[in-house]
């Protein structure tokens, strides 16, 4: 589930799914995205104009690492499916871990996730290759 991010803006109001991101110092940051918007690059657009919204995805959304981890709020986190299997062995080697992580990459925005709170992790750990930072597309 990698769904996609187009850089386009919504076409409409109905598309438009605004959301709260709780960065690593606690500050709190309202987004807006778009319906079908995959959270991993969305989050890679958000950082080229702000730092403190930095979510890695070392392994450019292909399921091998933890490294966009992000923490739900609880009512968000009951909206989605389950995670499948791949996600739960990713989520095992995320540090901060909570009953409500979820890796960004396979967060798929819709409308029935406006006004969720994402809350990045204190930090995260990068076992995919060390060093690597992938550059948005």
């Amino acid at each position: 589930l990698h769904g996609s991010f187009e850089r386009q803006p919504p076409s409409s109001p109905a598309e438009v799914v605004g959301f709260s991101v709780v960065d690593r110092e606690g500050k709190t940051h309202r987004m807006k995205g778009k319906v079908g918007d995959n959270l991993l690059y969305l989050f890679h657009h958000f950082q080229e104009s702000d730092e403190k919204l930095y979510l890695e995805g070392a392994c450019e959304a292909s399921l091998a690492c933890s490294t966009c981890h992000v923490i739900l709020d609880d009512d968000s986190y009951d909206k989605l499916d389950l995670p499948e299997e791949e996600e739960d062995d990713m989520l095992d080697q995320a540090t901060c871990l909570t009953s409500t992580s979820r890796l960004g990459c396979q967060i798929v925005l819709s409308k029935e996730l406006d006004g969720m709170t994402v809350t990045l992790p204190k930090f995260t750990k990068n076992f995919y290759v060390d060093g690597h930072i992938p550059q948005p597309h």
